[in-house]
């Protein structure tokens, strides 16, 4: 690629749902920010986390690999590692860190004349697997954590890699503070700006005046005189057995939207701090997901109709993203984009737009969407899959899945059954096809175990004291 490298900014926000943005169809929360990023640039209809919870997802992303094929299958925890739950079969064991073997994505960067720079959520290992041992001049908030955990969103934060900051202050904000910083102080060489919000991932917690807001608006939408939650079946896994799933049916958590909003300005915070910098016109804009919205458990504070379930489920509530790509000068406004993506493709993209050579043994799982952001051609790539063999937090059970047009086949480790759909009639998986099409399901069930096999994929065992 010839021309000044552009600069790249990943935004990856921890368990926001594929509909919770008014360019993706929501009409309870407000998203202007995004909104105005999605129309100024690439939207991806079909884009994909590579597992439906967190951890693996960023390993995919960093790694250009599938999460089965790292290791790293399940959200990290220890507490979880050595207990591995159990019901009718026990969760295969997975690798707790992101291997420092790996040649991350912002070491192939920086090698090629990046200055790298992660701020917010890591949680792919302890401090000998840090942003700093993987390829990050700056390292601002990351660490083994996985969430803002006991001390919540507003400081005093017990997060490490944090600087001081005057009581009551709202991470989001901080984190946004740093990053502008960043921008304004840096040294003229081309950057990578890793911005992975800990946003919207548990506690909800936000701003009071942003809560009045739309505990005002829930009220005006005739919103809270309808109970939002159906109540599902018991949790598959005996370490929860007495609890019950627990899903939401519409958007109408006053909370979770008002973190949405602080999503949303801090966004527009950063983007602003571009254009005043002079930088926005040479910097490549991705924001994305690393998993589907929290729908089923923990309160479950949002909703992702029409998608079936949500985060830790094989459906496609629990892995369809929003996927915005904003190129100025490169990428058509407005353009839509339907191919299925996976966050692996982000390595390869990356190097293609910062014009340094591929690294195929490196990033063997992920495609180049350059073709799609210049609408010049189609990667090809026959089939998309997904590997999940662990019990999710939020009543999902151990399955893996593949997509290879417009099907998709799920199959279930528990029982061994497997489901068949349609996405293209039927995103939301209400129909299933594989009695009425066993050929096809055949077919992709045989490509899904091909797959596992050529990366080595870990299956959960029987569990013998299932009762």
């Amino acid at each position: 690629m010839s021309g000044k490298q552009p600069n790249l900014v990943f935004i990856l926000m921890d368990d926001l749902g594929w509909c919770d943005t008014g360019a993706q169809g929501s009409t309870f929360y407000d998203t202007p920010a995004l909104d105005r990023l999605c129309a100024e640039g690439m939207q991806f209809t079909d884009a994909y986390a590579a597992c439906p919870v967190c951890s693996p997802t960023r390993a995919s992303i960093l790694s250009g690999k599938y999460p089965a094929r790292v290791g790293v299958t399940n959200f990290i925890s220890p507490e979880h590692k050595i207990r591995a739950p159990r019901g009718r079969v026990i969760d295969a064991p997975y690798v707790d860190h992101l291997p420092r073997e790996e040649v991350s994505l912002a070491r192939a960067l920086r090698e090629g004349g990046y200055a790298t720079w992660h701020i917010g959520k890591w949680h792919l290992g302890g401090p000998a697997y840090y942003p700093e041992q993987h390829g990050f001049d700056v390292n601002i908030g990351g660490s083994e954590r996985g969430s803002p955990g006991r001390g919540g969103y507003f400081s005093p934060w017990d997060l490490p890699n944090l600087g001081p900051a005057p009581a009551g202050t709202y991470l989001p904000d901080y984190l946004t503070d740093r990053a502008v910083d960043l921008l304004r102080k840096h040294d003229g060489r081309p950057f990578f700006l890793y911005m992975s919000y800990y946003l919207v991932h548990t506690p909800i917690q936000a701003k009071a005046g942003d809560i009045r807001h739309y505990e005002n608006k829930a009220r005006d939408l005739g919103l809270e005189s309808v109970n939002p939650f159906e109540e599902g079946e018991p949790f598959p896994c005996e370490h929860m057995r007495d609890w019950r799933v627990q899903r939401r049916r519409v958007q109408s958590d006053p909370v979770y939207a008002a973190m949405v909003k602080s999503m949303d300005d801090n966004i527009g915070r950063l983007l602003q701090a571009l254009e005043e910098t002079g930088q926005a016109d040479n910097t490549v804009i991705f924001f994305t997901s690393d998993n589907g919205g929290l729908a089923t458990s923990e309160g479950a504070p949002t909703c992702n109709a029409p998608l079936a379930e949500g985060k830790g489920w094989m459906y496609e509530g629990g892995t369809r993203d929003p996927l915005f790509v904003k190129w100025p000068g490169r990428v058509r406004p407005g353009s839509r984009c339907s191919v299925p993506v996976t966050s692996p493709d982000i390595y390869p993209t990356a190097l293609d737009l910062a014009g340094l050579d591929p690294r195929p043994r490196q990033h063997v799982d992920g495609v180049s969407l350059l073709p799609l952001l210049q609408q010049t051609g189609t990667p090809q790539r026959d089939a998309i899959f997904w590997h999940y063999p662990h019990y999710g937090n939020q009543g999902g059970t151990p399955g893996a899945s593949v997509r290879a047009g417009d099907h998709k086949l799920i199959e279930f480790f528990e029982d061994n059954r497997v489901e068949l759909y349609n996405l293209r009639e039927d995103i939301g998986e209400t129909r299933d096809l594989a009695a009425e099409q066993p050929g096809l399901a055949r077919e992709l069930r045989a490509r899904l175990h091909a797959w596992q096999e050529s990366v080595n994929a870990l299956r959960p065992e029987p569990n013998p004291d299932w009762d």
